[in-house]
């Protein structure tokens, strides 16, 4: 009984003193619905009785510590308040001095300050007075996390979940549902879950996945969106025509694509795919181990030469696949006139024009202010055409007496110009009797090209070995024999024309005259 009454005279010190020592923080804020741990530690003299047992209680601060309800306690002599039961718990126990309060499913009025006490039936009374704990409870604003890996890939079944921080077991219960376009394949009682699995294609990436969090009970939600990160194979592979810095058109697989020569092309390649695939562009259809003519997206062409055309093809190269597409370059030139060459035959004088072009031209003949185009038949002239590829070839029937001071003309027509060659015979010499009738070519106007032309002009007339892309054979147009007889010397005008079909503006003939021995049988 003394030692009842002389514990008053010793616990009068500071709680330092006396071991009454309290370690809690002083202010905890939790979102509302969610959960809290408050750690706190607490030291105290031994009883003075070591079987009187030690209880905790946390009390709402300026309630009756005495006969008052606690928010936690371990006493089983003491009631807690109804709003707090379940909800606030004691965590360890009084040995190993833990005071640590778990507050689950906060709620806006479980904000205020609040007070922690230690007491046994004989010796232990304390209120820590110095030491309480101040919680605010503000409201949800917390978002959920989306866990998932960093990069999906298509076609690869992946698990993803949902979870919402600060959450706990025991506390509120949540509702999940998940919305978004990569979730359509998905059956709806799967989207309700905290984890679903998901097979991403190559058209979810870039997407928006959601998942959405209620409070069960209440009204309150809360959600986060996050775009997928989808990695897929290369296709829909493109080329870009740009010309003049303006892209012309998309060209798809295989499509033909016309170019004038000499001019400047410049082409990109484009690959849907995720992560970015290398590009690379190969003329012709590349080999496994192909060196590439370029190593990036774009293949610039400064000048279109005749050597370009074929089929240039663009790789894109990806860890998951690789993809190529092809296009096939058509260079397209102004006629190229090799002709006319006349000659005489049984029936009469035959001549004979051919042209090489893309696209190939189109040849018409004029003999004095006659016109003959294609397949026709006008009295003693008939035209007979043929084509192979870029060559064109036509061949003149003339029957019967021919005037002197005939001028006979060949052109070559297409798109991209014209080109016309011209033969006169000089006036008072009479072609009858004549073994070879001298013929002009057309072409630039220089004589440098002349001696060339008179070589392929004797090509397209006459029956040889055929060269590589030459024009399709036709009839000699020359006799096995001409008439016997001593040679008289001829002159003939020759005169070279063409007009370029790009300028139609400033489309005007140019033109050329050259004169030419030529030596005849007579």
């Amino acid at each position: 009984m003394l030692a009842l009454l002389l514990l008053p005279l010793l616990w009068a010190g500071s709680p330092q003193d006396t071991g009454l020592e309290l370690q809690v923080e002083k202010s905890v804020t939790v979102q509302e619905g969610l959960c809290v741990l408050v750690p706190c530690s607490f030291s105290y003299p031994p009883p003075w009785y070591s079987s009187d047992p030690v209880y905790r209680s946390w009390f709402r601060d300026g309630d009756n510590i005495y006969y008052g309800n606690a928010v936690a306690t371990d006493n089983p002599n003491r009631a807690v308040k109804p709003h707090t039961k379940g909800r606030f718990l004691l965590l360890g126990d009084a040995t190993t001095r833990n005071c640590s309060l778990s507050i689950r499913d906060a709620k806006t009025k479980d904000t205020g300050t609040y007070l922690f006490r230690v007491e046994s039936v004989y010796s232990v009374k304390h209120s820590y007075e110095d030491n309480k704990l101040n919680l605010r409870v503000t409201a949800l604003t917390q978002k959920p996390d989306i866990h998932s890996p960093e990069r999906l890939e298509s076609g690869r079944p992946t698990d993803l979940s949902c979870s919402l921080p600060g959450s706990c077991e025991g506390g509120r219960p949540l509702a999940f549902s998940w919305t978004g376009a990569a979730l359509d394949s998905l059956a709806p009682d799967t989207l309700v879950s905290s984890a679903i699995t998901l097979t991403p294609r190559p058209q979810d990436h870039g997407t928006n996945l959601t998942c959405q969090v209620k409070l069960q009970g209440t009204r309150v939600t809360t959600e986060r969106t996050v775009q997928l990160n989808v990695s897929y194979a290369p296709r829909n592979v493109t080329i870009s025509v740009f010309r003049n810095g303006t892209v012309l058109e998309n060209m798809q697989n295989t499509s033909s694509l016309p170019v004038l020569e000499g001019q400047a092309l410049r082409l990109r390649c484009a690959a849907d795919v995720n992560p970015p695939a290398h590009l690379s562009w190969f003329q012709g259809t590349p080999a496994l181990n192909a060196t590439p003519i370029s190593s990036t997206e774009i293949l610039e062409l400064l000048r279109v030469q005749m050597e370009h055309e074929g089929e240039f093809t663009c790789r894109a190269q990806h860890p998951l696949g690789s993809l190529h597409v092809s296009l096939s370059l058509s260079v397209h030139y102004p006629p190229q006139l090799l002709g006319p060459s006349c000659s005489w035959e049984a029936e009469g004088l035959r001549c004979s024009c051919c042209s090489r072009a893309q696209p190939a031209a189109s040849l018409r003949w004029r003999l004095g202010e006659g016109l003959w185009e294609g397949n026709s038949s006008h009295g003693p002239f008939t035209a007979t055409p043929s084509s192979a590829g870029p060559w064109a070839n036509s061949s003149l029937n003339l029957r019967g007496e021919l005037s002197s001071g005939l001028r006979l003309s060949c052109e070559a027509r297409n798109v991209h110009g014209t080109r016309s060659g011209t033969v006169l015979l000089l006036p008072g010499k009479s072609v009858l009797g004549a073994g070879v009738v001298p013929a002009a070519l057309a072409g630039a106007g220089a004589m440098a090209l002349f001696s060339v032309c008179v070589c392929l002009t004797f090509f397209c007339g006459s029956r040889q070995k055929p060269w590589p892309d030459s024009p399709p054979d036709q009839e000699s147009p020359a006799g096995d024999a001409h008439p016997p007889g001593e040679q008289e010397l001829y002159y003939a005008s020759i005169s070279f024309q063409e007009t370029d079909g790009r300028e139609p503006q400033d489309q005007k003939a140019r033109g050329t005259t050259e004169y030419s021995e030529i030596k005849t049988s007579k």
